[in-house]
């Protein structure tokens, strides 16, 4: 672990304008081959690439980092080149090579990482491309590394730190914010992932999902097409990290070491500058006329995809075999035009989908076909923009049977297309119509409640879909049309781009004040932000008031805090009962345990600490040494809520597997931590918005804690508690000079509370030493912070060998654990 940063790795800010920069896998160029040129290829901007249109709404200079087209991907790396591209096109090139780019994209990310987003298990031989099976290997993800190492390395030469914004897209570079970071803390990183996001349970298959979670966490926002997407994401962080999200203001925010990693939800939109350019030329309304004549009489179903095993080419097929076969009426009348485009990257599964389609096809004509009709145009040909657009433009019906899909925006063209493209009929300005049928396993699927949704697996839905959408009435279709339209145009590329960049900034604007740690080697880094008055404690800060003080209180939590958590016993270890036993046998100090357990729990785990005090049930029974009576408050308390209580918890502990309820004397308490995370945590919600109402006109206190729910008495409390040990102390003239506090939740807070403020029974002496301390790098009333249980003992230790007559002052840092 390094020293707080406050700057960016010593390296001084660039006077550059700041700037957003895309990454994404490659550039948006395109390359042609010219023996005369420099380096082999002539170099023109592709307005077509998707990273442009996902630059639209970005405020400029925007500057593209990614790898070289594929046919120039084999240059050697050239700083000339470099400057050429960055200078004419605002492209920084990365040059991975042949051999590099191999293993990274079509080895790791293309036949591992692509398939297993898209719920493909490794349970058996793959035909992919790569030849090597879905199986994890370690040297491609080796080469994955290495690949976004790269990526990062170009970044940061670019970079400002204070000022720029990184916008990072899609699966490639997933490992990019975790090394970005490293090398440059104070980055303003965004990453968008653009393909589906597993369920947890299939997540936790890939070996390296720890690496790859903490990889997004390391950015400042992160984006999915889908609400359910970022819930797989949420589930996978609680389950494989233990990190916990919430809610605010609409974000959804996730908790990591002192930063809050802001979850954005929205789906790409269309450019429609450019489609409105190309849909008003002469060549496609020529190429919508000819398809409007050669397919007259009869309604058009439109399928574009690419050509892969997630599209559901097949079982579009079918579903079209299906309605042909079940409506009879419709043969002759209805025509399925698929248009097939090319694969993004070879292979014999893409091989395997193409033969398989084909032969669909064959045998769907051969059983229905009539003089002059075929019932599937199957188009495999590349098309160009204006072709494309007018088949957009004449299809009465898109239909899309992906079976998994992030970024799928056929729908939205196609909307677009029908309301602003050379139909061939009807008035300019009469209501356009249109029919949309479209797998619920789509990205955009949830914006387009106007959609006809079925379920691709489940042939007979999709046929049932598709007829559905030929029987709507023109009113409908019209209505459809306007609902979509009014969508697509208010939420295109343009807004998308806005809002992502007006997102980041928001969650990166206190970057440049930031108190940050760095944590953690490789791909485990990650940084830890402090307050401005947040530090870590240190026998340096500690110990020399505990030595010129005579009259020392310290408050420990148990559980979590002197207590490690995860133990099956509760019992404290034989250190541990040494290091208390010598602090409690110092004349000057008096030493309390503060928790929530029952008094008669904690007199036996600390029945060895004969002077040892405790504060038993946050406070409700309070004894000041082994041999002394317990005390309580003179506070009236019926426990009659407990029979309101006890049925609800007993039933929420029926119905969760793991649960179960401690009952102390004064309080109940609903434990979920060996529950599964997310449903305990759903659960614990639930029962705790109950309790609430059931409990309202009851004097208790309803509270959530670490993986619990509990209900006490209302004036019963820690920081109560803490109070009323110092007026004690104070009624006995020995108000402390020093205080030590250390816990490790919510209730602890009280403490810090209580000790921060004087109150109306006692006032500190002026030169009294307040040391509040949490457990872990979070939000919290402590000025300062320990790492885990383990740094709460060495600390007391090092008290406890302070004490000792001629006992040294030690000022040393306490031992990184990450180093």
């Amino acid at each position: 672990m390094s020293s707080p940063s406050s700057s960016d790795g010593e390296r001084p800010p660039s006077p550059v304008e700041a700037r957003r920069i895309v990454v994404t896998h490659r550039l948006p160029l395109r390359a042609e081959p010219n023996p005369d040129a420099p380096h082999g290829f002539d170099f023109s901007l592709d307005t077509d690439a998707l990273p442009l249109q996902l630059s639209r709404g970005l405020p400029r200079p925007v500057v593209f980092v990614g790898a070289l087209p594929s046919a120039a991907v084999s240059i050697p790396a050239s700083e000339e080149l470099a400057a050429d591209l960055l200078e004419r096109f605002s492209c920084s090139p990365v040059f991975l090579g042949t051999g590099l780019h191999k293993d990274f994209y079509d080895g790791f990310c293309k036949h591992y990482l692509w398939p297993m987003l898209h719920y493909l298990l490794p349970l058996g031989p793959f035909s992919g491309g790569g030849g090597g099976g879905l199986n994890f290997k370690a040297e491609l993800y080796r080469a994955y590394l290495t690949a976004n190492t790269q990526y990062a390395d170009r970044v940061y030469e670019l970079l400002n730190p204070d000022e720029d914004l990184v916008f990072i897209h899609d699966y490639h570079l997933w490992a990019l914010p975790t090394i970005l970071r490293h090398k440059s803390p104070r980055a303003r990183i965004g990453f968008f992932l653009h393909s589906p996001f597993p369920s947890s349970e299939l997540f936790r298959a890939i070996p390296v999902r720890e690496e790859l979670l903490r990889a997004l966490l390391n950015a400042d926002l992160v984006g999915f097409h889908t609400y359910d997407y970022a819930r797989h994401f949420l589930s996978a962080c609680c389950r494989l990290l233990g990190v916990n999200s919430h809610t605010r203001h609409g974000y959804i925010g996730i908790d990591y070491f002192g930063r809050v990693v802001v979850v954005k939800i929205l789906s790409v939109g269309v450019d429609m500058s450019q489609l409105r350019g190309v849909l008003s030329s002469p060549e496609t309304a020529a190429k919508a006329k000819e398809i409007a004549k050669k397919f007259a009489g009869r309604k058009v179903l439109l399928g574009v995809d690419d050509i892969d095993m997630f599209k559901g080419i097949d079982l579009k097929l079918s579903a079209m075999e299906k309605l042909l076969e079940s409506q009879k009426e419709l043969r002759g009348q209805v025509v399925l035009v698929q248009i097939n485009n090319p694969a993004r990257s070879p292979g014999r599964d893409i091989d395997t989908v193409r033969a398989e389609v084909k032969a669909m096809r064959d045998r769907i004509n051969g059983r229905f076909s009539l003089l002059g009709y075929d019932p599937i145009v199957m188009i495999d040909d590349p098309l160009t923009m204006h072709e494309k657009l007018a088949f957009y433009s004449s299809a009465d019906i898109c239909i899309v049977t992906a079976v998994r899909d992030g970024l799928n925006r056929i729908p939205y063209i196609y909307t677009a297309c029908r309301q602003e493209g050379p139909l061939a009929s009807g008035a300019p300005g009469a209501p356009r119509e249109s029919a949309i049928v479209l797998s619920e396993f789509v990205g955009c699927s949830p914006s387009l409640s106007g959609a006809v949704r079925v379920n691709p697996w489940n042939v007979d839905d999709v046929a049932d879909g598709m007829n559905s959408a030929l029987m709507l009435d023109e009113r409908d279709r019209q209505m459809r049309q306007e609902k979509h339209y009014k969508y697509v145009i208010t939420h295109d590329i343009a807004y998308w781009g806005q809002s992502l960049d007006q997102d980041l900034q928001r969650a990166s604007e206190h970057h440049a004040s930031m108190n940050i740690l760095s944590v953690g080697l490789a791909m485990n880094f990650r940084i830890v932000v402090l307050g401005p008055n947040f530090q870590k404690l240190s026998p340096g800060d500690i110990n020399p008031s505990y030595h010129r003080t005579g009259n020392r209180l310290i408050l420990l939590d148990y559980d979590g805090t002197v207590m490690p958590e995860g133990l099956i016993t509760r019992y404290p270890s034989q250190e541990l009962i040494r290091v208390l036993n010598e602090l409690c046998s110092d004349p000057k100090n008096t030493v309390f345990v503060v928790s929530g357990r029952g008094k008669d729990e904690l007199a036996g785990w600390l029945a060895p600490c004969e002077r040892l005090g405790i504060s038993a049930e946050h406070g409700y029974f309070t004894r000041w040494s082994r041999d002394s009576p317990w005390e309580s408050p003179n506070l009236v308390i019926g426990l009659d809520w407990k029979n309101l209580v006890e049925p609800v918890m007993k039933h929420y502990t029926d119905v969760t597997d793991g649960s179960y309820i401690e009952a102390k004397e004064t309080a109940l308490v609903w434990h979920y931590e060996e529950a599964d995370p997310d449903f305990g945590s759903c659960q614990a919600k639930d029962l705790q918005d109950h309790l609430l109402s059931v409990l309202a006109k009851e004097p208790v206190c309803v509270k959530s804690g670490h993986k619990i729910v509990e209900v006490n008495p209302q004036d019963v409390g820690k920081g109560i508690a803490v109070r009323n040990l110092i007026a004690t102390m104070g009624a006995r003239g020995s108000l402390p000079d020093f205080i030590l506090c250390v816990g490790d939740d919510r209730s602890d807070e009280d403490m810090f509370a209580a000790i921060s403020k004087p109150s109306s029974n006692f006032a500190f002496p002026e030169s009294a030493e307040i040391f509040a301390c949490t457990l872990g790098n979070k939000p919290s009333l402590a000025k300062y912070y320990l790492e885990d249980s383990d740094d709460v003992l060495k600390m007391l230790k090092g008290l406890m060998d302070s004490s000792r007559p001629g006992g040294a002052l030690q000022t040393q840092v306490f031992e990184d654990p990450f180093e």
